[in-house]
């Protein structure tokens, strides 16, 4: 895999990151809420496995989609989304 790529996938995994810990620290919430949110989807993951997950941005979309229906996420707004990318210092040029 070029670096190029690496950064770009680095990019799409620190906005998931950051999306979610957003999210979290909106509500309050500590990742032991979060795994018990989760079992009631019957998702089990530990708060230790679901720390390291996020803040690493490594999760599959469905833990993702999971996390964001526990959480009570109503919407993602696309320019907060560009926000966060140009936070981490993705060109802007890419968004179009």
């Amino acid at each position: 895999m070029t670096s190029q790529k690496k950064s770009a996938t680095s990019s799409w995994r620190e906005l998931a990151s950051r999306i979610i810990k957003s999210e979290m620290a909106k509500r309050s919430l500590k990742y032991s809420d979060l795994s018990e949110r989760l079992a009631s989807l019957d998702t089990h993951q530990s708060a230790d496995n679901l720390r390291n997950k996020i803040n690493k941005g490594i999760m599959g979309a469905d833990l993702f989609l999971q996390i964001m229906l526990v959480l009570n996420v109503t919407r993602l707004e696309r320019e907060n989304l560009i926000e966060i990318l140009k936070e981490i210092g993705v060109n802007e040029d890419k968004f179009l």
